[in-house]
């Protein structure tokens, strides 16, 4: 012996493989899920198609909505549009202003009421509080149709019928959105970092701008879009309360055309082409707001 360890060969590879390359089976090939992946398409077609007939109808005249085949385009859209401009000095926009005014006010107002709640539900502790919770709760189980008379005659009784805050009033308390609200909160508000606010001398309406509302951000944007949606396409609650069609939001407002196109068939393509126009701010919205749960997604993967 020379007192050298001999070097370590390294076995030689199996016959008919190429070396450097890792011996086992081959991997099997991935198979799709034929299953899942026909239900989410034929609910995506099921949930587009509607949207795919407004776009089409909505570019043709009244002649040929019901001379053509459905989903046969046409060359009317400009004239539709001109049409839902002029008819009747252009309250067609009269009624988008509404719906944007009541859909984004009471929304702000909404979710800062389910912020206000919320928060108070998930951090402090008081006499009766789980109770007072479920009863809100009790809330999401109430149909909107059983609460519409009800509203209605207590409206009446303050003198408020027919009259911006006849609609707005009662969808300022969002059940559903004082249970995400206190949910919310209580995932992602550490209790540790509201008793340091406390021992460093904040005050609870501080602690509660300073530190909850930027930590509740992506919950409170969910609830006001929740929210939006919700009261941009409400219709038994403004329809019951306002009698003035100044007043009226779009989806009341539409309603009103389509009745109308009893006996005028050449309203429906107004009807039509102010559906189209309808989906606009929606998309307009959700494009807009998604940006703030990519930025949440982004922060909560460097959080500790």
């Amino acid at each position: 012996m020379n007192g050298l360890a001999s070097p370590i060969r390294a076995a030689a590879p199996a016959a008919g493989t190429t070396p450097g390359t890792p011996q086992g089976p081959p991997p099997r090939p991935r198979r799709t899920a034929l299953l899942p992946t026909a239900a989410l398409v034929l609910g995506a077609l099921y949930c587009l198609l509607p949207v795919a007939w407004v776009v089409v109808a909505a570019t043709k005249s009244g002649q040929d909505l019901f001379a053509t085949f459905t989903f046969l385009p046409g060359d009317g859209f400009a004239d539709n549009l001109g049409d839902l401009n002029t008819y009747r000095e252009g309250i067609y926009w009269r009624w988008m202003g509404n719906s944007v005014f009541y859909a984004g006010l009471g929304a702000v107002l909404s979710t800062v009421v389910s912020a206000f709640a919320g928060y108070a539900f998930a951090v402090y502790r008081f006499r009766g509080r789980e109770a007072f919770f479920n009863l809100i709760l009790t809330g999401v189980l109430m149909p909107p149709v059983i609460l519409a008379i009800p509203q209605y005659l207590l409206m009446a009784e303050a003198d408020l019928t027919d009259t911006y805050a006849s609609v707005l009033l009662p969808l300022i308390l969002s059940p559903y959105g004082v249970y995400l609200g206190r949910i919310y909160a209580e995932a992602a508000i550490p209790m540790e970092l509201v008793e340091a606010g406390r021992m460093d001398g904040a005050g609870e309406w501080r602690i509660f701008l300073r530190i909850a509302v930027p930590m509740m951000s992506p919950g409170l944007v969910t609830i006001f879009l929740f929210q939006f949606v919700a009261i941009w396409n409400n219709f038994l609650l403004p329809f019951i309360m306002l009698g003035d069609d100044e007043k009226f939001p779009m989806t009341v407002g539409l309603f009103t055309l389509l009745k109308q196109g009893a006996s005028q068939p050449s309203l429906y393509t107004l009807v039509i082409t102010g559906a189209l126009l309808a989906i606009a701010p929606l998309i307009a919205l959700f494009l807009v707001i998604q940006r703030f749960w990519s930025l949440d997604l982004l922060s909560g993967a460097v959080k500790s």
